[in-house]
């Protein structure tokens, strides 16, 4: 089944990397709109999200503006053993490159377990299974161990393109589904 995800990762890959900038730019804009317009993310005191890197939906304003209607923003660090630690999101200034790509947040480390705090968590995925909200990652199982973690009221969501809720995701043992997707288009609840 891994190669299945590969062959799909791959898919996906091409098609972000093809998207024209400016599609991108709306996309975010769309979704950062979506997103606060949720009531599960609107009301939330406390949101664990991720900055976005390469093709990802830009995640830039959505951290900027729940952190300016006064909520806690939770961002990940990768740990060595592919679980996340999380820290405080200050502004993208006090963000440091990390492993993988990524950009971390520079602060205190809360532990793996932070994130059971937050009322929301938003969380990668390049695509997400239509009917049962199983997202497709980029491997390693980091976010599905979040998820694993995250309490049965806590509203999860995964943010994708249009087009990447599929019907096609491969699905293995240790895989978790979202409550949601978020599209440019809209908010899909499973």
């Amino acid at each position: 089944m891994d190669k299945a995800k590969q062959l799909l990762r791959g898919e996906i890959v091409a098609t972000r990397k093809a998207m024209p900038p400016s599609v991108r730019v709306s996309a975010a804009a769309a979704l950062t709109d979506l997103l606060l317009s949720v009531p599960e993310v609107a009301k939330a005191s406390t949101v664990a999200a991720y900055v976005s890197v390469g093709t990802e939906p830009d995640t830039a304003a959505i951290l900027a503006a729940l952190r300016s209607r006064g909520a806690v923003v939770l961002l990940p660090i990768l740990r060595p053993d592919f679980d996340l630690d999380w820290a405080a999101y200050v502004g993208m200034h006090a963000l440091a490159a990390g492993s993988r790509g990524l950009r971390e947040p520079t602060g205190t480390r809360l532990g793996s377990d932070a994130a059971k705090t937050a009322d929301a968590i938003l969380v990668p995925a390049l695509a997400v299974d239509h009917k049962h909200g199983h997202r497709l990652g980029r491997g390693g199982g980091a976010y599905d161990r979040v998820l694993a973690r995250a309490g049965a009221d806590t509203f999860t969501c995964a943010l994708v393109y249009d087009g990447e809720l599929r019907d096609d995701i491969p699905v293995e043992p240790h895989d978790h589904p979202v409550a949601a997707a978020a599209t440019p288009s809209g908010l899909t609840r499973f």
